[in-house]
């Protein structure tokens, strides 16, 4: 009797797993989709998803271009700003070191800065016969190298022309030898980089009574 029971529990599970098999085939057969059997798992997702898992578009940013195609007396002499230190430079014979040569890093005083100096030293430093004092204040505010402003640390740096220059930071920015501030950094150039400052620094060793 076991027996019996056991087997007939047994063929009609098999009638049952067969129609189940049967089924989604005959639905099929009928063209009608066979619900929970959907293949399009896209119109499932949680909006959003294909954004998060498709690579977002990378924009690699710009580098900074150091080359404008004019030299640091192309951009001094455009400037409109700098017309007596252009003229001290062409003075000193030092044009062609500025626009070929380098990179430089240059801390330009502006017309205003060579107007505050004593009365009548800059007519004397133009002078052929004082070409060798303005080749060295000139000098004075040279660095060798293209250094950015926000690469310049505190302390002291050495300028071509030998000595060196005090550098101090503060929340408003960069002070040179306690007394030049630097009002517009980072003006660039194909041969450095120009930082504008509102006083003429000059070397410690220069001596202005020598000028004749």
């Amino acid at each position: 009797m076991r027996f019996s029971t056991s087997f007939m529990f047994v063929k009609m599970f098999a009638g049952v797993a067969a129609a189940l098999m049967i089924l989604p085939v005959a639905v099929s057969c009928a063209g009608e989709p066979v619900e929970g059997t959907d293949t399009d798992i896209t119109s499932e997702l949680p909006e959003g998803i294909e954004e998060e898992t498709t690579a977002p578009d990378v924009v690699a940013e710009e580098p900074a271009e150091l080359a404008t195609g004019e030299s640091i007396v192309d951009v001094a002499s455009a400037d409109g700003s700098f017309d007596t230190l252009v003229a001290a430079v062409q003075a000193a014979g030092l044009e062609e070191t500025l626009s070929v040569d380098g990179p430089y890093t240059v801390f330009a005083p502006t017309d205003e800065a060579f107007a505050s100096l004593p009365e009548g030293t800059v007519e004397k430093l133009v002078k052929p016969e004082n070409q060798g004092a303005l080749e060295q204040i000139l000098a004075y505010h040279v660095v060798e190298g293209a250094v950015a402003a926000a690469e310049i640390e505190p302390g002291a740096i050495a300028t071509v022309e030998g000595s060196e220059l005090a550098v101090e930071i503060d929340p408003a920015g960069l002070t040179i030898d306690g007394q030049a501030n630097v009002v517009q950094p980072d003006v660039v150039a194909e041969n450095g980089v120009i930082h504008v400052v509102d006083t003429v620094l000059l070397p410690p060793t220069f001596d202005p009574s020598t000028l004749l």
